[in-house]
């Protein structure tokens, strides 16, 4: 009896192991996996961050444009309100001028 149970001892670890190494390589397996499918994404979300970034560039570009346009406005407002804007639409459109002016006109 004693030899019998010396084998059976013998044979739960090694089906122990099997099965150990079997439940490795699974794991092994699933981790990889796993790996896998975080490197195609990670290289997915960085080609996205690139079109972010460039649209991002773009959209400054377009906003620093739209910036000077608007000082460029504002100061044409302010000469439109002006004295000077005013006597120079009443010379070319209206043909006024100050008393003291004589006015010359070319000839065609």
């Amino acid at each position: 009896m004693a030899g019998i149970k010396n084998q059976n001892r013998k044979r739960k670890p090694k089906k122990y192991i099997q099965r150990h190494k079997r439940s490795m390589v699974l794991v092994s397996m699933i981790i990889l996996m796993l790996v896998a499918v975080v490197s195609v994404n990670m290289l997915s979300l960085s080609d996205k961050q690139a079109k972010y970034d460039a649209q991002k560039a773009d959209l400054q570009a377009q906003i620093d444009d739209e910036e000077g346009r608007a000082d460029e406005i504002e100061g044409l407002k302010d000469y439109v309100g002006s004295d000077e804007y005013i006597e120079s639409v009443a010379r070319e459109k209206l043909g006024l001028a100050y008393k003291d002016e004589t006015l010359f006109k070319a000839s065609k």
